[in-house]
């Protein structure tokens, strides 16, 4: 070896060694359980799996550069300095080893699930790794003395302390929506409750008010002061009666509530979770399975030497996670090298609400949740309208060489309730902004939040008209007018899956990115007339109205609170809004569905009209009635006949006058399959059983 390169490699490997006790890195890992995987999916491909559920200690290091940007690190060491944390982790494998593909899928958990892992995936080998990074510990992320394979992960994380040892205070905001009667309630972000208590429990230092309405700018209606007196941080029923018994997490009114009105309450709280903690532990849990060989005390990594290439993937709140996840540079660990290979946001346009104080990682986008802060972009790109200097989720990622290969696919349900198009064209919605060689983007158009039930019969007005709408997703939300969207992504993201895996594995370029752009001029402010919408029978002439869809809102978090990388220390409770951004969305051909997307075949052969967005119905939870229900979509079948459809004055054609007969529809569906399956956005076999589907359906029989 030249003695120049000899010094170089002896001072790099000093300097790893010397970093070496600095390091964040996982100490111990525990393994609970081992069973073999029994599912219908694992025993139809061919290679015996099992499940392996553990649990996973580590600890970081405040001085690190990839820890320091944790929000409130330095207030959770222990008294040598590190800090740390648990993380619960279930690996699906073959049992013998020597099957394995060398791809490890490293999913995200969703508010504790673990989606189950495709059947395609365990027939060619791939390793499952799932682990905890949602530190909040209540409900389904609840710690528990020992990982289960039932798919629920948690993590557990310090709370933050003074340097003097004293509690960290602060104020958190919490909703009580379409609740009625005399008995206590809960205080609940999404499906879980909210993970801060107060610190006292006298009333007169929290502030409840009850309002008649809000809307989706943000405008508040008759907003009304309760009275300290008049409620209690209690559980009360009505055998039980206010001021109950003193419970910190639900309040007791003393007139009970009222189904026609939302109730929100601001308390000090105190001991905030450092929950940026599971951005650093998810990052180490995947270095450790893919390069360690065995823990501190010599327990073995049960899939060491087997992992070549690695695709970080999660799905909606996961997926969020993810690109903030990137955006922190946490795809660069310990040792400066890069952790995936690839990452995958499914139906997911923003970045998680997680490394600030007081963070609710469980939100879905109500009023007052954090999320759509900074860039949502990937590239550098200035934000006039928020007044925000450029910057991209990749920055980090480019600066230390650590980006992987991103595939990004949403449906309309993203756009209408989830406030993706920033991500697209900007908060200024004035140019479509160019994507980088690693990122692919697919649209799949007119389909709900992660697809639909899919089928052809579905579409039929004889079935779908009858069905009482879906439930809107969140806080007790409320119920669709319009019944389910059956839009599927099944196919299309079977498709996918094997495009991004030979894109890592082989380096095969996947199809160019489709969705709907400014250039093609398939994007305008999301309102009808704009859009191009028909007149929908059953609905109101004017829907969606302008200010209909779930729009970006300028928040005012105070300012201790870095809006750019969604960190920091919110001091407003509830923030102020400073601006409503102007909202952007596909338009829709002569039918009322939307352009610029993949090739679908329900899209191509429609049966009606598929909605990203549904309406909120006025029935038992009232409050968001008329309001979009949240981030459901609906849908408007066509009429069979032309008659039918001219008695409701329906302008779109009904499927006689479409397809003629049942043998016309069914070609419709052969020829809408071709165009996917050449297209790249479908695979031969589900091609295959999509027209088999349709051929034994009963349309126009």
């Amino acid at each position: 070896m030249h003695w120049k390169i000899k010094l170089s490699w002896m001072a790099t490997t000093l300097a790893l060694l010397c970093s070496s006790g600095a390091e964040a890195r996982i100490t111990r890992i525990v393994i609970d359980d081992t069973r073999p995987v029994t599912t219908p999916a694992a025993q139809n491909t061919g290679i015996a799996y099992e499940q392996v559920a553990g649990r996973a200690f580590g600890e970081l290091d405040p001085k690190l550069a990839q820890n320091a940007i944790i929000q409130d690190i330095e207030l959770a060491k222990d008294k040598d300095g590190k800090v740390r944390y648990m993380t619960s982790f279930v690996i699906y494998k073959p049992v013998n080893l020597q099957q394995a593909s060398g791809l490890m899928w490293h999913d995200v958990p969703n508010r504790g699930r673990v989606y189950p892992y495709a059947e395609q995936e365990l027939a060619l080998g791939d390793i499952g790794l799932a682990s905890g990074w949602q530190g909040d510990n209540v409900g389904a992320t609840t710690v528990k003395p020992k990982a289960t394979l039932d798919g629920m992960q948690f993590l557990q994380v310090p709370v933050a302390r003074n340097l003097d040892g004293s509690p960290v205070k602060g104020q958190v905001l919490a909703r009580i929506v379409n609740r009625s009667g005399p008995a206590s309630q809960p205080l609940m972000v999404q499906t879980n409750p909210v993970p801060y208590k107060p610190a006292s429990l006298y009333t007169r230092q929290a502030k409840l008010v009850s309002r008649g309405r809000e809307n989706m700018n943000g405008e508040v209606f008759d907003e009304q002061i309760i009275p300290s007196t008049d409620w209690a941080w209690a559980k009360c029923d009505a055998q039980n009666p206010f001021p109950g018994t003193p419970d910190p997490a639900q309040i007791c009114l003393k007139n009970g509530f009222d189904a026609k009105r939302l109730y929100q309450v601001v308390f000090e709280a105190q001991d905030p979770y450092v929950l940026g903690i599971g951005l650093a532990a998810w990052r180490d849990i995947a270095s450790f399975f893919k390069q360690a060989r065995a823990d501190d005390a010599g327990t073995p990594n049960p899939i060491a030497n087997t992992i070549k290439h690695s695709i970080a993937r999660g799905v909606s709140q996961s997926g969020n996670y993810l690109r903030g996840w990137l955006h922190l540079g946490f795809n660069q660990d310990e040792r400066g090298q890069q952790v995936h290979d690839g990452l995958w946001p499914i139906i997911a346009g923003r970045r998680i609400a997680l490394n600030f104080r007081w963070a609710q990682p469980d939100g879905v986008l109500e009023l007052y949740q954090a999320g759509s802060e900074g860039p949502q972009w990937w590239l550098p790109h200035p934000d006039p309208v928020r007044g925000m200097p450029a910057a991209g989720i990749l920055d980090r990622c480019n600066a230390t060489q650590t980006c992987p290969k991103i595939m990004e696919h949403f449906g309309s349900a993203e756009v209408w309730a989830l406030k993706l198009t920033p991500e697209w064209i900007g908060t200024d919605g004035k140019q479509d902004l160019p994507l980088p060689p690693n990122v692919k983007r697919y649209y799949i158009a007119s389909s709900n939040h992660g697809g639909g039930a899919g089928g052809f019969d579905t579409s039929l007005p004889e079935v779908a008209l009858p069905k009482v709408g879906p439930m809107c997703p969140g806080n007790n939300f409320g119920q669709g007018l319009l019944p389910a969207n059956p839009m599927p992504h099944t196919q299309t993201v079977n498709a996918l899956r094997v495009h991004f895996r030979n894109w890592v594995m082989k380096g095969t370029e996947p199809p160019a990115s489709r969705y709907p752009t400014l250039a093609q001029n398939q994007l305008a402010v999301a309102e009808k007339t704009a859009l191009g919408y028909p007149a929908l029978p059953g609905l109101r002439s004017t829907v969606p109205e302008r200010d209909f869809i779930m729009p970006v809102h300028d928040y005012d978090w105070g300012p201790a609170f870095k809006a750019v990388d969604g960190s920091g220390v919110p001091s407003m409770a509830p923030p102020r809004i400073k601006q409503v951004l102007t909202m952007y969305a596909p338009k829709v051909d002569p039918d009322g569905n939307e352009v610029g997307g993949v090739p679908v075949v329900l899209r191509d052969a429609p049966l009606g009209t598929y909605l990203g967005w549904n309406i909120t119905a006025d029935g038992a939870l009232p409050f968001h009635k008329n309001e979009i229900c949240n981030y459901v979509g609906g849908m408007v079948p066509f009429a069979k006949t032309a008659a039918q459809r001219q008695a409701s004055g329906d302008t779109r054609l009904s499927l006689q006058e479409r397809y003629g007969t049942h043998e016309g529809y069914v070609q419709a569906v052969k020829k809408a399959a071709d165009r996917a399956l050449q297209e790249g956005f479908l695979l031969p076999e589900d091609a295959q059983a999509l027209i088999q589907a349709a051929d034994k359906s009963a349309v126009l029989r």
